[in-house]
């Protein structure tokens, strides 16, 4: 294994999150590198999980990015450890550890995030402090740091947004969906996380795109390709399309010329990010001529699309909606 790979494998395997397997690898990772004796064979997972825990605090305590990469353990520590495995091991560990000290001091001393909630119906953009741009779509949210201060560029989403990420190649841009990472320079991409088909995809629609699920890599993608990545099967399946299509909901302006009713109500779906039902499937044949409704919110857009078809809505306790009426005389 590489040393990003072991450093995180260690880190699940403290926070208990390892399978079977992987705490054999844990264990056979100790014996090819660190030559540990038959003591740690003879310890169960609590006395273990105690071990790597003090390499862990050691490294906290007296690790600084300028100082040297080998690290000194107190006595005691050298007396626990003389008494699980070689020396060589606590080294090898604690240079691995040192080498991803930013992401574990990331995760040991979190970053205050600042987090922003769309309502059900709603959109909204907004412009991080980098000038990165970012649309989310209704029922999305949105974690990110106020500033900017490490070597890259994290933030955290749930649901839809389309980024346009400002260019700097030495602050990598990645977006944390889920197991998902999605890591760029500076582009421009849709990801849509649908957490009822447990998926989550990614488009791009400037540049070129890197995403990952943990250490593996499901693939590079440039303008027209997308990833979708089943979260339950973590299967990944890769494709050309057309990506204007799946920003459509990113775009502030409407058009209905001569559409039948079911097909503009497919859109505004789409748009908004919500379930748009007919009571009576009769009134999905009438149609509009000439409407044009720009950058309003769905209320207005349902209201007047109603008024023009006899018809009404109402909004159902887990956010979608069901429109009704007689119908039209096509």
């Amino acid at each position: 294994m590489s040393r990003h790979q072991i450093a995180a494998l260690l880190d699940r395997y403290l926070k208990g999150e390892t399978t079977n397997e992987e705490n054999e690898l844990v264990k056979r990772w100790l014996e090819e590198n660190g030559k540990a004796n038959h003591r740690w064979h003879d310890l169960d997972r609590s006395a273990k999980d105690r071990w790597l825990s003090s390499v862990f605090s050691e490294i906290k305590n007296t690790i600084h990015e300028t100082e040297a990469k080998v690290v000194s353990l107190p006595q005691r520590k050298r007396l626990l450890w003389r008494s699980i495995a070689a020396a060589a091991a606590v080294l090898l560990i604690s240079f691995t550890l040192y080498l991803e000290w930013p992401s574990l001091q990331s995760r040991l001393h979190p970053v205050h995030l600042t987090a922003v909630q769309v309502p059900i119906n709603q959109k909204r953009e907004i412009t991080l402090t980098d000038g990165s741009r970012v649309w989310l779509n209704a029922g999305s949210e949105l974690k990110y740091p106020k500033t900017f201060n490490d070597k890259t560029r994290e933030v955290y989403l749930s649901g839809e947004a389309y980024f346009d990420v400002r260019h700097d190649a030495g602050k990598p841009f990645i977006i944390h969906t889920g197991t998902v990472l999605t890591t760029v320079l500076g582009t421009a991409f849709n990801i849509k996380e649908d957490k009822s088909k447990h998926t989550i995809q990614v488009t791009v629609t400037r540049g070129k795109v890197s995403v990952s699920n943990g250490v593996k890599l499901l693939g590079i993608l440039i303008p027209n390709q997308q990833i979708s990545f089943n979260t339950l099967k973590a299967e990944a399946s890769q494709a050309i399309i057309d990506a204007n299509e799946v920003i459509a909901w990113q775009q502030s302006d409407l058009h209905f010329e001569d559409v039948s009713f079911e097909d503009a109500i497919t859109q505004l779906e789409q748009h908004f990010n919500v379930k748009i039902s007919f009571s009576n499937p009769k009134l999905k044949t009438c149609r509009f001529t000439g409407t044009s409704l720009n950058g309003e919110e769905l209320d207005k857009i349902l209201k007047v699309m109603c008024a023009f078809n006899n018809a009404t809505y109402q909004i159902k306790p887990d956010g979608s909606m069901v429109i009704n009426g007689p119908g039209c005389n096509n």
